[in-house]
């Protein structure tokens, strides 16, 4: 019986946190991270904001921000980057690695940079030709997709 019970409150505990999962809100954009708010001042500062959501997953908080010409950021929790999608422009040259910078010159210089993703494991760029390129976190070359 007792066991049942235990059972029961377990499958009622992880109902309503998969309920409080997903809570993504909009928010204004003095709710970003100190980290992330110098981010965009830095390197977005031409670009104007359409929106910045709060996302909540679980015990994850994230942060995105969208721009009027739907290029998007995401952030962390604490404000660090974790993806740039430009779409259409440029990822600024000052958010990419100097290596991965140079590799992308050396061996597709009539391409752009459009998007940047890292995590702890790597880091992986989309070029205007659509091609992603994937590479750890000594910057080595590791996939190419097309």
């Amino acid at each position: 019986m007792k066991r049942n019970v235990f059972i029961a409150m377990m499958v009622l505990f992880f109902g309503v946190l998969a309920a409080k999962a997903d809570n993504d809100r909009v928010v204004s954009k003095d709710k970003l991270p100190v980290a992330a708010a110098k981010f965009l001042a830095d390197n977005f500062a031409n670009n104007k904001i359409s929106y910045v959501k709060e996302e909540r997953d679980f015990l994850e908080k994230n942060f995105e921000v969208v721009f009027t010409d739907g290029s998007k950021i995401e952030f962390q929790r604490n404000g660090e980057w974790k993806e740039v999608d430009c779409r259409y422009s440029e990822v600024p040259a000052a958010i990419v690695p100097e290596l991965i910078r140079k590799y992308v010159k050396e061996h597709y210089p009539a391409e752009k940079i459009l998007q940047i993703d890292r995590d702890r494991h790597d880091y992986e760029i989309r070029l205007s030709n659509r091609l992603e390129l994937t590479f750890d976190k000594n910057y080595n070359i590791i996939d190419i997709d097309d």
